[in-house]
């Protein structure tokens, strides 16, 4: 990489604005705090592996601030100076700065796809456990049950962040496996076995059973607390739609399955 610093101060404004604005398309938000979006980590994790955990913490933390900016609405639930600044670290400023570390495994692994994907399932897992910390601490009491409330923080906490994992790690594979970032000027790889279609194939696959797990944990952790008094309660499962759960579940793990089927049939026809 060359010594200049105007173009990786040009790519990360312009990872950190496309990193804002996919943050904002969110295909779930969840009442307590904590929505699913279309892999809007990706951008600053981009950076963070083409240019280095320098560039990358930098750019992480800029953006974290900027969450922090869009999100003071959720400072106004908790009442003590010590709650306000534990929620600005742990929900915002070190849970997405982490994502600066999504480079870790570039020279550890040669393979560019399995290093950004394995480096953004990491950063997912930091992200997480700064959301639990702050949730089984902070939240306490407010919209998390006072009892079992890390239990319960867990759970929450999974809701999102796990689906948010997945659609950040099957986008992160695909492009990784389609643009060299380790070059100064960025190109297109070649993948001598595998197509367009397959790997179109693969991400849609990943995206569909994404869309199940969503769909499944926001229906059934939706009737574990009560909206007006907060309250946790085991027993609201019985009131959750099982019947369209097992149908979702169902339909959406034959439909991937098929994708992948189709998918590596595609790849073995061209290597052949």
């Amino acid at each position: 990489m060359t010594k200049n610093r105007t173009l990786p101060l040009v790519e990360c404004a312009i990872m950190i604005a496309l990193a804002t604005v996919l943050s904002m398309v969110k295909l779930a938000e969840l009442p307590y705090g904590g929505s699913i979006t279309i892999a809007s980590m990706l951008p600053i994790a981009i950076i963070a592996y083409r240019r280095g955990m320098g560039w990358g913490l930098g750019s992480a933390f800029v953006y974290a601030v900027i969450q922090q900016l869009l999100g003071l609405n959720s400072l106004s639930y908790v009442t003590t100076w010590q709650s306000v600044v534990a929620v600005i670290l742990l929900d915002y400023i070190v849970a997405f700065t982490v994502v600066g570390f999504a480079g870790i495994f570039r020279n550890a692994i040669k393979s560019q796809a399995a290093a950004l994907t394995l480096g953004c399932v990491f950063v997912s897992v930091l992200r997480y456990a700064c959301h639990v910390i702050s949730g089984a601490t902070v939240w306490a009491g407010l919209s998390i049950p006072t009892q079992a409330a890390l239990s319960y923080s867990f759970i929450y906490n999974a809701t999102y962040m796990l689906p948010e994992a997945i659609i950040l790690a099957v986008s992160a594979a695909y492009i990784g496996s389609v643009i060299d970032f380790r070059e100064e000027k960025l190109r297109r790889l070649v993948r001598a076995n595998s197509g367009v279609h397959a790997s179109a194939m693969s991400i849609v696959a990943g995206l569909v059973a994404a869309a199940a797990v969503v769909y499944d944990v926001v229906e059934v952790f939706s009737h574990l607390q009560s909206a007006e008094s907060g309250e946790f309660d085991i027993t609201g499962l019985a009131a959750a739609n099982w019947t369209a759960v097992i149908a979702v579940t169902a339909s959406a793990a034959v439909v991937a399955v098929l994708l992948i089927v189709v998918s590596k049939a595609l790849k073995n026809g061209r290597e052949a």
